[in-house]
């Protein structure tokens, strides 16, 4: 247990803010051990992974826990499915690289995404068409109330778009321990449909992609579009793309004849990166705060001397901003502590 540490190192965007208590954790005795402590002091809990969806706007006066539980299990089923487990501390984008050396299928479109496999349920974590949802078998968590290990299966999670049951009603009352993903290992599903993996697989001169030839569009992609947050501080996307109805999606095509939009039920989701851009904020700065150059989504510490409260306010900016030119209130997609 450490007192008084700066979570700069601990955090994607490199705010410098101090925590009063800090424990890193390796195994389920070692948190249990901590939580004791926890709640002995009566001190307020936070959970860090890869620390790559939080946004920190001041000091914490309670305890983080650096949750850092390693290991991989595989458990094969059948002739064409595996089951693969990962402790919660598992560098995603390795765990998403493990998988692929050992062909296994599913994972390939959440190439490169940052942080811990931890938080991946969490946010239901996306890209280019696939969803944690489409390859979830169950997560192992930590009842904080009672100490006691629970399991969580598909039904239960309640995934939604970047949303779960553990950003909703049992917020704050478990930890996730470990995640089980159900992979291919020989019918694998190829999606190269969204976004640019179809045209940057023609650029690689791939007509019949394989599984890591679609992982490595997708990291490719990225690469050009999203900042490395090991060298500038982002937490990637930062907004939702919204949803809205049918009605008020023709209206603004009226207004804004080229604005995008993908059909969802009776909805659209219109990409929060076009509006952002179109409300004169791409490679914007203010301060110590800019939106990318490439792609609005991600605000970015442009200096590295930004403070969580200024990337706050610069967001709040933008949100107004979407808000009077089209109408459509943007959603944060970070943590904000």
């Amino acid at each position: 247990m450490q007192e008084n540490i700066s979570l700069k190192p601990y955090n994607t965007f490199g705010v410098d803010v101090k925590s009063k208590y800090f424990a890193e954790v390796r195994s389920l005795e070692e948190l249990i051990e901590t939580l004791k402590f926890s709640n002995s002091k009566k001190l307020p809990l936070l959970f860090l992974g890869g620390g790559s969806n939080i946004l920190l706007t001041k000091d914490f006066e309670g305890i983080v826990i650096h949750l850092n539980l390693k290991g991989i299990h595989e458990e094969i089923i059948n002739e064409n499915e595996v089951l693969v487990t990962a402790k919660a501390g598992e560098n995603w984008h390795q765990f998403v690289m493990f998988c692929l050396d050992k062909n296994y299928g599913g994972l390939e479109n959440l190439s490169l995404i940052p942080g811990n496999v931890g938080t991946s349920p969490m946010q239901n974590i996306g890209a280019y068409g696939t969803e944690i949802k489409d390859i979830f078998e169950s997560c192992k968590v930590l009842n904080l109330e009672t100490l006691q290990i629970e399991t969580f299966n598909l039904e239960q999670c309640k995934f939604g778009y970047r949303d779960s049951i553990f950003k909703q009603e049992c917020k704050g009352k478990y930890v996730i321990l470990e995640v089980t993903f159900r992979l291919t290992r020989k019918n694998h599903k190829i999606d190269v449909e969204y976004g640019a993996i179809q045209s940057e697989l023609e650029k690689m001169g791939i007509n019949n992609p394989t599984i890591q030839d679609v992982s490595k569009a997708v990291i490719s992609i990225r690469q050009s579009k999203l900042p490395d947050p090991k060298v500038i501080g982002n937490a990637g996307s930062f907004f939702k793309n919204p949803t809205i109805p049918i009605s008020q999606f023709e209206a603004l095509k009226q207004k804004f004849e080229n604005i995008p939009g993908y059909p969802n039920g009776d909805f659209v989701k219109v990409p929060a990166g076009w509006l952002i851009e179109q409300a004169g904020w791409k490679g914007k700065q203010i301060g110590n705060v800019a939106s990318n150059q490439l792609q609005a989504l991600v605000i970015i510490n442009a200096t590295g001397n930004a403070t969580g409260k200024e990337i706050f306010d610069f967001s709040t900016m933008i949100i107004d901003s979407v808000k009077e030119k089209f109408g459509i209130k943007l959603e944060r997609e970070v943590n904000i502590i």
